[in-house]
């Protein structure tokens, strides 16, 4: 790449929510992951569908995301459905 640019694409989208419910405001989360999450969101390996996010103690966390396991890796592969924290900042959890 030239002049260190950096090139975004999105994960993981569900086309579906938006055809389903109007979205009135949207928001760009990071999110904790382990190690083989990494590798599989990188092949494409998420799905949305039936996830939502819940808010906990002041931090919020997205349940039912499926990410595949990774097929290369077999030590210490990941639960494909377990819960992960939404990284945002304080002011918009409030206004959540």
């Amino acid at each position: 790449m030239a002049d260190n640019q950096t090139h975004k694409k999105n994960i993981a989208e569900n086309r579906k929510a938006r055809h389903d419910y109007f979205v009135i405001d949207e928001y760009e989360a990071g999110m904790v992951l382990k190690g083989t999450e990494v590798k599989s969101l990188r092949m494409g390996r998420a799905n949305l569908k039936d996830s939502y996010a819940k808010i906990e103690n002041g931090e919020v966390f997205i349940y039912q995301m499926h990410i595949s396991p990774c097929p290369f890796a077999y030590y210490g592969n990941h639960d494909p459905l377990r819960r992960r924290k939404l990284l945002l900042h304080a002011h918009e959890i409030r206004k959540l």
